[in-house]
């Protein structure tokens, strides 16, 4: 066990860097935690990983971890990610986006990347709120809650974002919850070694803006409701109950962007020698 927890701690900046600068209660650390343990179980060096990400609470969490990281303008982080990876197609890149940075003024982004199938582990924490800028409603926003921008209700219904993912063309998704932090540790690692785009969609807690708005109480309470609002593929049984389904929704084997576009290159090249 010592061991294990000297592998997670190399991952992390940890003299410089903390503590971090979440909200108490705040889901996101919990995601950073899996993200730290997934890297380490598969073993992974610090210089073979990329983490790239977009504006807003989630954006910050490169700050914190010793790989190759970028900090980029809001809803782009999958463009960034996808230069990163069609330069350096043997490094695993991470892209981590909030709900509203992936799929509101990065939404196009998103669906473009999975429609590619390049390489890329996409994981959204979806707390169903913009926490940075003061708790307007996002595209994950369920319909009637409360925000800001919602004092009387949305108005509008929220994206599934693994129904998304899935039609796409992404071959990987998966979804879990910052309650069920050992099983989320496993989806990002089965993401990270899937060839091809994985989403990873993770529900997440925002006691300040979210919670308090929605009368939902603080963080425990949040984290309670994760469980019992929650079930598995397994216990779903293709019977749909009223819960939000976790565990790996979509894991597909699809032509992947930069084997392509390296196959192409060759193709060209020997054409031109031949010639």
């Amino acid at each position: 066990m010592s061991r294990i927890l000297a592998d997670e701690h190399k991952y992390l900046r940890a003299s410089k860097k903390f503590p971090t600068v979440w909200c108490p209660g705040c889901g996101i650390g919990i995601v950073l935690g899996a993200i730290i343990r997934a890297v380490a179980r598969l073993g992974l060096e610090k210089d073979s990983v990329a983490m790239v990400s977009g504006i807003g609470c989630s954006g910050r969490m490169p700050v914190y971890v010793d790989f190759n990281t970028v900090h980029t303008t809001h809803g782009r982080a999958l463009a960034f990610a996808t230069g990163i990876k069609l330069a350096k197609p043997r490094m695993k890149v991470l892209v981590v986006m909030g709900d509203g940075d992936a799929l509101a003024i990065g939404g196009n982004h998103f669906i473009h990347a999975c429609r590619r199938n390049i390489d890329l582990s996409a994981i959204v924490i979806n707390n169903s709120i913009y926490g940075l800028t003061g708790g307007q409603h996002s595209p994950t926003t369920p319909l009637g809650a409360t925000s800001v921008t919602t004092p009387y209700g949305n108005l509008e219904p929220a994206f599934d974002i693994a129904k998304l993912a899935e039609a796409a063309g992404a071959a990987f998704v998966a979804r879990s919850t910052v309650y069920h932090a050992l099983e989320l540790d496993g989806f990002i690692a089965r993401s990270i070694e899937k060839k091809g785009f994985s989403v990873v969609e993770v529900l997440s807690d925002c006691p300040i803006h979210y919670g308090r708005a929605n009368k939902m109480g603080g963080a425990v309470e949040m984290l309670r409701w994760y469980r019992d609002n929650t079930m598995t593929v397994a216990e779903a049984q293709g019977k749909y109950r009223g819960k939000l389904l976790r565990g790996i929704l979509v894991d597909r084997d699809l032509p992947e962007c930069t084997e392509e576009y390296q196959k192409l290159l060759t193709r060209l090249q020997n054409e031109r020698g031949a010639r």
